[in-house]
């Protein structure tokens, strides 16, 4: 059951999930991260590590929407595996809901 990045992390991308992944697992776009699902060994040591909660399991009713799009963009975007700052304004949008339609397709940096 591989884990799953969730419109949550969208404008927060803290990036704390991706020191700790032992599989260097982790894919960078312009305003989120994501998971690559077959490289990912289901260690589950991202999840505690997010602040904005947006790493969730597979099997998770939240993971839905997201396991296509985590898959598609973890082949499009760069391999990240070193946490680098979050935004400015990442704590402003922590908590914020419904940030699915701010999605960014563009690779990041």
């Amino acid at each position: 059951m591989p884990y799953v990045v969730t419109e949550n992390c969208i404008k927060c991308k803290y990036m704390d999930c991706v020191e700790v992944c032992p599989v260097d697992c982790f894919y960078v776009g312009q305003n989120m991260l994501v998971i690559h699902p077959d490289e990912c060994i289901d260690c589950g040591v991202c999840e505690p590590e997010c602040p904005a909660e947006a790493i969730v399991p597979d099997s998770d009713a939240r993971a839905i929407a997201w396991i296509e799009r985590n898959r598609i963009f973890a082949a499009q975007w760069p391999n990240v595996t070193h946490k680098d700052e979050p935004p400015p304004d990442a704590d402003e949008w922590k908590d914020k809901p419904g940030k699915e339609a701010l999605f960014s397709p563009e690779p990041g940096a």
